[in-house]
């Protein structure tokens, strides 16, 4: 059955068998076998290097198509790194091993709101969080995510492990000094109070922003960034032009969520990290400005909001 949190189900590995090196894949998406899963072409470079946001390099998505391919179609593609990203404890972790050993990676590594109830409904909630908490004093992950609310996907029978496992999660992004990626699915009110209830991490961002122009303005007011993946390059997305047009560049960023949310023109086929110039070419037609300013300017963002991918924290 498909997991909770992105529509994958995990892959089986042989006991003793280690993740990194040794394993490029341990999730694969779910497929009904009528999507197109022809790879996009590579596009033209933009002028200025650029950065993902949020990947999940994970997640095998109906090819062979490995963690080291992405990474090298990436750089082809002018991409200068990429935040790997976790959403369970195996994925977490997985992400943390990759970024320390590949320096084109820095780390995200979380328990997905969706996942959040599983973990408190077996007993092992605490227990997860508490490996959340060891990962994330590691010199390369710079970001605790994809945590939030998700009332898309979970019922209210879920809400409460939820919220607790999202505060536990802002928590450690305060308590270690490093950015908070937030999933946010049609819970934009809940988000919003419960990062001024308990006081968000100095650094937080609006993972695949979904919201409208409202809470793009709220953003601004408090410093938070909003990271906008390939839905923006939809032309029925009205309300993320909307946002991006009332955004504070200064808290701009850009993602693929890969393997998910394809930009136009290649929508529903597989995503990738080398993608991204797609969307910031997307973006900058909707702002009306030039692409290699804005990509200078999202990653002069990226690199204040989780360090250089050179530095040891």
């Amino acid at each position: 059955m498909p997991d909770s949190h992105h529509g994958t189900a995990p892959i089986p590995h042989a006991p003793g068998e280690a993740v990194l090196p040794g394993g490029e894949y341990i999730r694969e998406r779910f497929s009904d076998g009528k999507r197109d899963i022809t790879r996009p072409p590579i596009p033209e470079p933009l002028a200025v290097p650029i950065y993902d946001n949020h990947t999940h390099l994970e997640i095998k998505d109906g090819d062979d198509f490995t963690y080291a391919d992405a990474l090298a179609a990436a750089e082809q593609a002018g991409i200068a790194g990429v935040i790997q990203v976790g959403g369970d404890v195996e994925s977490s972790q997985w992400s943390a091993a990759l970024a320390a050993q590949d320096a084109r990676v820095l780390a995200a590594v979380a328990l997905h709101p969706n996942e959040a109830p599983g973990y408190a409904s077996a007993g092992t909630l605490d227990d997860a969080l508490a490996t959340i908490d060891e990962l994330a004093t590691q010199p390369r992950v710079r970001a605790v995510g994809e945590t939030g609310l998700d009332f898309f996907r979970t019922g209210d029978d879920g809400r409460r492990a939820q919220h607790d496992s999202f505060e536990a999660h802002i928590a450690i992004a305060k308590r270690h000094g490093i950015a908070l990626q937030i999933h946010d699915r049609d819970a934009h009110e809940a988000v919003v109070e419960t990062l001024l209830r308990v006081g968000a991490p100095e650094v937080t961002v609006f993972h695949c922003f979904s919201g409208d122009e409202h809470l793009a303005r709220i953003a601004a007011d408090h410093g938070w960034y909003l990271s906008f993946s390939g839905t923006v390059t939809f032309s029925s997305a009205k309300n993320l032009h909307a946002a991006l047009r009332v955004a504070d560049r200064s808290r701009i960023l850009v993602e693929t969520d890969a393997p998910f949310l394809t930009p136009t023109p290649f929508r529903g086929r597989p995503n990738s990290p080398y993608l991204t110039p797609l969307t910031v070419r997307s973006m900058a037609d909707r702002l009306g400005v030039d692409a290699d300013e804005l990509a200078a300017e999202t990653a002069r963002n990226t690199l204040r909001a989780y360090g250089s991918w050179d530095e040891v924290r």
